[in-house]
């Protein structure tokens, strides 16, 4: 009786133990990006002084960018063979970025969005090196797309804090 020879080859071709250490560290940045985007919900919601008529329609750019990448997260996670994580709590647990509640002026929800987007470019990068080694350019791809816009994201709003 002959013995079924485990697969070391992904759908998409990519080593099979690589692509599940991918997905692991996606799954942590998929965290990261629901709990930043549930925050920038709040802020969107909350805000409130003198420039509330331009951060609430910052906020809400802000939140439907960060779910579109959620969705395409949670489908690169698929693409690679393995499962998103899907439950807040979840997310909770493993997320550094920390939800950010009761927190109404410009001041501090615009520190929270650049503390969480500071979060994001580190995973971002340290994933850039993991799917390079891994030779998965669809997540170099993405994730090189997201730092551009990150870092465009950071410098404009430190522009708009005066710093």
């Amino acid at each position: 009786m002959a013995t079924a020879k485990k697969a070391t080859k992904t759908h998409i071709g990519l080593d099979t133990k690589q692509s599940a250490k991918l997905s692991e560290a996606l799954n942590a940045l998929l965290a990261n990006y629901q709990v930043l985007y549930m925050n920038v919900r709040g802020y969107h919601w909350n805000i409130s002084g003198p420039h509330f008529f331009e951060l609430h329609v910052k906020f809400e750019e802000t939140y439907n960018d960060l779910l579109t990448k959620v969705d395409e997260l949670a489908e690169r996670i698929l693409t690679l063979g393995s499962q998103p994580r899907h439950a807040f709590s979840d997310y909770l647990k493993t997320a550094d970025i920390k939800e950010d509640t009761n927190v109404t002026d410009d001041k501090g929800t615009l520190r929270g969005l650049l503390e969480g987007y500071g979060i994001l470019l580190q995973q971002q990068r340290e994933l850039l090196t993991l799917a390079a080694e891994a030779g998965d350019e669809g997540t170099s791809s993405l994730m090189s797309d997201y730092i551009k816009e990150q870092e465009k994201q950071v410098w404009m709003l430190n522009a708009y804090l005066g710093k």
